[in-house]
């Protein structure tokens, strides 16, 4: 197979890259790390032709120790650093974005950042779209050269890329056991030409001989931060014991090739077309597993090999949601369960205005409500109604010629007056859909049909003559709570 993959025309990167987010780990148990030593651990990487690294600003000093690796390497070494910044949530402005890439910059030590790739933790507050506007004006001016994503769902990431956002890929959970991938982001990489960047690929390390016949680990006998999260995706995929079917399969196989479970786990991830790189933690200094590393990208499985695995994959349930829910939504599939290490609490994204003992009104800041004297959604008792919304966000079309994803961006709208008065999507009993062409209706209602699974509202769409140039659909909804206002 191609040792590298191409993901745009000034970034081209090794079928496996290493990351650095064990260095969290490392300098949680070591505050003193020497961080010039651990740049010197990554020289092996690079002689062996693993000459791009992942990093995070939460990943402990990976960015500086990465920066004192790049800048002390010979010319000939094409060392590429892909960075991701996770702001938390509330509401982003351009100085916090130019902020946060230079401070990357400056950890660095680098003029551009070759792959700067963004996170959000909700998508019912459009700061996120902010953000990511404010990126393609930094790669304008030079100090980004490409944009990524880190843990979208294939519908935001749509939001994003038919709104003129030049994202090349989108890093995510992605493994023999995580097979989220291959579906609606699988239609998304092929119209969009969209990149992954594969982690989790090992489970932590569960994806080894090391657990073959073992028990179930208790809770402080996992060691690292990965091993606490992935203990939730087996236990999510059906449990230890099936789990235990899956490694028997996969050690058949390796044994037949005489190669292990984490050098198949790792190329099966790469047998799906749209997945770029294959992303290996590193504890420098430690373990570097460079041969193994190698001959990932040496396998090939015969065709016998794949039925069998599909055969011990049919065992297991699917994981629940898209790409990225384990952080947006229950099941939480992080270290702790929820998202308690990961932030404090989340700022409403509209404010609720009380009119009355009865009655509250929610403004989400669009020309057209002052203009036009209305809210975008009022409460009174127990009845939320939802006033006719498009994609607009300040004065730009959300989506642009993309009915899908105007559709999309309307319901995170609806959503987020929703919860401002105390309510949420689960709560909606009735939509209205207008759509300005019917070559259109079907798009929608299959957004539509996304969003409300398993809600089911009664539901109208109907071809209407839309107020306003490109806008292809308008939606309003009724809600009905049970609790009261306050």
């Amino acid at each position: 197979m191609n040792k590298t993959a191409r993901l745009s025309a000034t970034l081209e990167v090794p079928r496996l890259i290493i990351g650095l987010w064990q260095i969290a780990d490392m300098e949680r148990k070591n505050p003193n790390l020497d961080l010039t030593q651990a740049a010197r651990a990554m020289n092996p990487y690079i002689q062996a032709g693993f000459t791009t690294f992942d990093m995070a600003d939460h990943y402990g000093s990976s960015e500086i120790i990465a920066g004192i690796c790049k800048n002390n390497a010979a010319e000939k070494d094409p060392i590429k650093l892909l960075t991701k910044w996770v702001p938390k949530p509330g509401a982003i402005d351009k100085k916090t974005v130019r902020e946060a890439v230079l401070l990357a910059l400056e950890r660095m030590q680098q003029s551009s950042i070759d792959l700067l790739q963004f996170h959000a933790w909700q998508y019912k507050d459009p700061s996120w779209l902010d953000a990511l506007f404010y990126l393609k004006e930094l790669k304008e001016e030079g100090l980004i050269k490409n944009i990524g994503v880190t843990n979208f769902d294939a519908y935001h990431l749509r939001i994003a890329l038919s709104s003129g956002i030049p994202i090349v890929s989108n890093q995510i959970s992605h493994s023999i056991l995580d097979r989220r991938a291959l579906g609606d982001m699988k239609l998304l990489c092929e119209t969009f030409h969209i990149h992954l960047l594969a982690y989790g690929t090992l489970l932590g390390g569960f994806l080894s001989e090391k657990w073959l016949n073992k028990k179930l680990p208790k809770a402080e006998e996992l060691s690292t931060w990965s091993q606490m999260k992935y203990i939730r995706f087996i236990e999510q995929a059906g449990g230890w014991t099936i789990f235990q079917k899956l490694l028997s399969c996969l050690n058949q196989i390796a044994q037949k090739h005489q190669t292990t479970i984490p050098i198949l786990a790792s190329r099966f991830v790469l047998e799906n077309p749209n997945v770029a790189s294959v992303i290996i933690g590193a504890r420098l200094g430690e373990s570097a597993h460079i041969d193994s590393h190698k001959a990932v990208l040496d396998f090939n499985f015969d065709p016998d090999d794949l039925e069998e695995i599909d055969k011990a994959l049919a065992l297991l349930r699917p994981l629940p949601g898209n790409c990225g829910d384990e952080y947006r939504k229950s099941p939480f599939l992080t270290a702790s369960g929820d998202l308690s290490h990961h932030l404090e609490t989340f700022p409403p994204v509209y404010e609720k205005q009380l009119i009355s003992e009865s009655r509250a009104h929610v403004y989400s800041g669009t020309v057209w409500e002052s203009f036009a004297g209305y809210a975008r959604a009022v409460r009174k008792g127990n009845t939320i109604m939802v006033s006719g919304t498009t994609a607009t966000h300040g004065k730009q079309i959300i989506g642009m010629n993309d009915a899908a994803a105007q559709t999309h961006f309307i319901i995170d709208k609806i959503e987020a007056s929703l919860h401002a008065l105390g309510a949420g999507l689960e709560d909606v009993i009735r939509t209205r859909i207008f759509v300005h062409s019917l070559e259109d209706w079907e798009a929608v209602a299959q957004a539509h049909g996304v969003r409300f699974k398993n809600i089911d509202p009664a539901n109208t769409l109907v071809q209407a003559k839309l107020i306003g140039e490109g806008y292809k659909v308008e939606i309003e909804a009724q809600a009905q709570v049970d609790d009261s206002i306050s």
